[in-house]
Order: structure tokens, then sequence, then C-alpha cells
């Protein structure tokens, strides 16, 4: 990817989803339509969503899903608000404050990405090896960049908006400045520059305290709140296929992409698919206790204040709008986990 996702628990629903895990194809009768947005074209970042659909698990859930890729003058969160979509993709933590700070009604319920893969890259060997040691020196981002994670840089690490450069999305400053430094997304800017005769340093931001769950799974309070059994069951139709991507055979899923973005190389797939499993993009942290899809308030809570701190949001934002944990951390699909 080179551009750029509680409070009520209704015991109806509990009971509902427990039988869903437990006799799935009971549900086989009943298939929902829906259509998915993700944040991009096809690639294995969301993989776990083509598995879901190449396998059948969506269907073993009677789902009939259909997957709608995003893309430039694609706006996936207002098709989302219009109803033209039923789920989708959201970027980050600040896409579900941002629907509370303007009062629009919908939700996260779940999350794939543990880690925001995010990234500054420098070059090796030139000192720059922390993401303390490169305050006070340019670094080239986008002006997404700036309004979103640039904002956790300045409260956390002192940075400044005079280090500021524009990035235009081409290698070529970066391979002829040994000082250079540039945003990244971890699967792709990384590799790239690596097989352009680059030696990176590559700093995760989510590993340096950025706290933001990332690709987010959004969708209506309305939904929510009039269909949550259906909600319960496309979480737990994803959470499997994220399961089977990561741990059994992916080909299925890597077919699909393929299809739909005829673009995509078998070797970035790949590539990304082996380094969101290094990095622990997917399975880290409370999702290794929980399950995939796992969120916990304290995570929200800490990305609330940082962004607080940073003067993009009131202390009186009401979080219990932004998110729920009802559809999450279930421990749902963790037998499927291959050690």
């Amino acid at each position: 990817m080179n551009v750029t996702r509680r409070s009520f628990l209704a015991t109806s629903a509990l009971a509902t989803a427990g039988a869903l895990v437990a006799r799935p194809a009971a549900r086989a009768q009943i298939v929902d339509k829906l259509t998915f947005g993700t944040n991009w074209k096809a690639q294995a970042e969301h993989g776990g969503y083509y598995q879901a659909v190449a396998t059948g698990i969506y269907k073993k859930y009677g789902i009939d899903m259909t997957i709608r890729m995003g893309g430039p003058q694609i706006n996936h969160p207002q098709l989302l608000a219009s109803g033209t979509i039923d789920f989708n993709m959201g970027s980050n933590c600040f896409s579900a404050l941002n629907y509370v700070k303007n009062n629009i009604p919908m939700v996260c319920v779940g999350t794939v990405f543990q880690k925001d893969p995010q990234v500054l890259i420098t070059h090796a060997g030139q000192g720059n090896d922390s993401l303390a040691a490169l305050k006070g020196k340019p670094i080239m981002i986008s002006p997404v960049a700036r309004a979103g994670y640039w904002q956790f840089l300045r409260v956390k690490y002192g940075y400044t908006d005079e280090q500021i450069r524009t990035y235009t999305f081409n290698m070529a400053p970066f391979l002829a400045d040994k000082s250079a430094i540039q945003q990244g997304f971890l699967t792709s800017e990384p590799f790239k520059l690596e097989k352009a005769g680059a030696k990176v340093v590559v700093h995760l931001l989510a590993d340096g305290g950025y706290s933001t769950y990332a690709t987010t799974i959004e969708t209506s309070w309305k939904l929510v709140n009039e269909k949550p059994d259906l909600v319960q069951r496309f979480v737990n139709g994803t959470i499997e296929g994220w399961y089977t991507y990561l741990y059994g055979d992916p080909g299925p899923a890597n077919a699909l992409i393929k299809k739909d973005n005829p673009e995509m190389t078998d070797e970035q797939i790949a590539h990304s698919l082996a380094t969101l499993k290094k990095y622990g993009i997917v399975d880290s942290g409370d999702a290794e206790r929980l399950g995939i899809g796992a969120m916990v308030d304290a995570r929200w809570k800490d990305f609330h204040a940082t962004m607080v701190e940073a003067g993009l949001y009131t202390p009186d934002l009401d979080l219990k709008r932004a998110y729920t944990l009802q559809f999450v951390n279930k421990k749902h699909g963790m037998s499927l986990k291959k050690s």
C-alpha cells in the first residue's frame, strides 16, 4: 500500500453469538447480502476478508459478501454514512473519533491490525537509529501524515512542524541523500527501497508508542442496534478469515486478490504476508489473549488523551460513541491458530 482501520450487551445477542460459534451451519439458510469497502486496492493487508470469501467462511455465517475495493477518489466512509455499503475498513482510531466529533452515527466494532503499519524510514549507518534521534531533523511526510501520526510524534517525541518536508511518494530523493528521512508503510516502501539497493532502518511507530488501532471495522450504529446478530456474524467470519489466512493456506485469498487487482504480484503478496506475521501487525498484544479483532478501553483512552494534548479533540469527547467491545474479545477462532 503506497497511500493512505460497547456499552450495551444484549443477552439475546450474546446467546445468538454463542450459538453461531457452536453451530454456524445453522445460519446457512439465512442469506444476508453485505458490501464491505476496503481502504485501497486488493492486497495481502486485506487477506483475511478475501480468505473468508474464497473459502466460504462468510457463507457459513449466512452472508453473501461483496468486497468493494478502495482507491483514489473513492470515499467509503461517505458511502457507509449513506448506506451504500454496510461495513467499512477504517484507517485508524482517528476515523471513529472524527465520527463522534462531527456527530456522524458510525461506530468501530473491531480492528484487524493491533499495530498501525505506518513507519519512518532512515538510511542505515547515519545515526538515525531511533525515533528520538530524529527530533529536529528534516522528515518527508504527506499532508495526511501531518494531520495524523505527526501529532503523536509532536507530543511524544517533541518533533516540530519546522522539520516537515513534502513527501511526493517518489523514492528518488531518499535514494539520493543518505541523511534523508521519509514516511512509509511497513509492507511497501521499505521493500521497494531495499530492492533499489538502499540499506534502511525501519521505525515502526506502533513500537514507539503510537497506540492507534488500524484497518478497523466500521459500521452504523443503526445496524448495531437493529441487527447485532448480523454484525456478530460478519465479525466472526472476518476473524476466522484472518486466522486461516495467517496460519493456514493463503492461496484462495491470494488468487482473489490478484483477480481484483491484476497489478499485484506474488512477490509483493508473499513479502507483505511475511511482514504482517513478523511484526505481529494482526496477532499480537491483546489479540494473543482475546483473539484477532480485540480492542480494549485503555488503548482508546490513551490514543484520545494523546490527541487531546495535540489539540485535535476535546477532553469531553464521548468515547462510548466511537467504538463498542460488544462483538470482540471472545477468543473466537483462536483454535484455528497453528503454532
